[in-house]
């Protein structure tokens, strides 16, 4: 019997492997990305004071559609770039979260990158 590898210890582990090199700081805050099934999430966060600056996902009141596909990705992508730049926020570092650089997870970096992020 082949054990089935645990995708999600893998990603974990990958994601700790870029945290030791993505950090945000003020001027500069990380751009973070969790997808799961269903819905995908995105929050800016400035590591060093510890603060979530803005966030959006699918699971938000008005948000129209499925959660789970490239469009619904795209319209996280600039919901959140929206809320950072009504805080003042123009570029951010990317953390992909451990995903590959694909599919939900390019669609909400080029969604972000529309709406007018920097990265």
């Amino acid at each position: 019997m082949i054990k089935r590898p645990n995708t999600n210890a893998q990603r974990l582990k990958r994601h700790k492997r870029v945290r030791g090199k993505v950090s945000g700081t003020s001027e500069r805050p990380r751009l973070n990305v969790f997808r799961s099934g269903n819905n995908i999430y995105a929050q800016i966060i400035d590591d060093t004071n510890g603060v979530t600056i803005a966030s959006a996902s699918t699971l938000e009141k008005g948000f129209e559609g499925r959660g789970n596909n490239i469009e619904a990705a795209a319209k996280v992508g600039q919901a959140v770039a929206q809320r950072a730049k009504d805080k003042g926020i123009d570029t951010v570092v990317f953390d992909r979260g451990g995903y590959l650089y694909h599919g939900r997870v390019k669609a909400l970096a080029d969604g972000a990158r529309e709406a007018g992020l920097e990265f």
